[in-house]
């Protein structure tokens, strides 16, 4: 049998997400990461509430190429002919875009599944 090797799962596509979000924000070492819809609406988060809210807000911006904020990055997420905004800040650029790589397969497959 194989080993299972999350320890938390939820058949809830958000709650999921959340973890999934989680996960990634603790093994990255980001100070916050967020799914977001293309109006800047909070999807699911991972940080401070209130941080998670101003980078689904400026998360359309950051990505059209119209604002800037240090330290995050966005990233465009397909699902299913849709677009999400995958949006994290940290520091540590290079942990930050390898997180934001390895977690936009996660999101696009649990939002699929939605």
């Amino acid at each position: 049998m194989e080993n299972e090797r999350r320890r938390r799962r939820s058949h809830d596509p958000l709650v999921a997400l959340h973890y999934q979000l989680s996960s990634t924000r603790r093994e990255g070492s980001l100070d916050t990461i967020v799914v977001a819809d293309g109006s800047g609406v909070v999807v699911a988060g991972a940080g401070s509430w209130a941080s998670c809210e101003e980078l689904a807000a400026f998360a359309p911006l950051i990505a059209s190429g119209s604002h800037a904020l240090d330290g995050v990055a966005v990233k465009r997420v397909d699902v299913d002919g849709d677009k999400v905004l995958l949006c994290a800040r940290s520091t540590d650029v290079s942990a930050r875009d390898d997180a934001m790589s390895r977690v936009a397969v996660s999101v696009s497959r649990i939002l699929r599944a939605a």
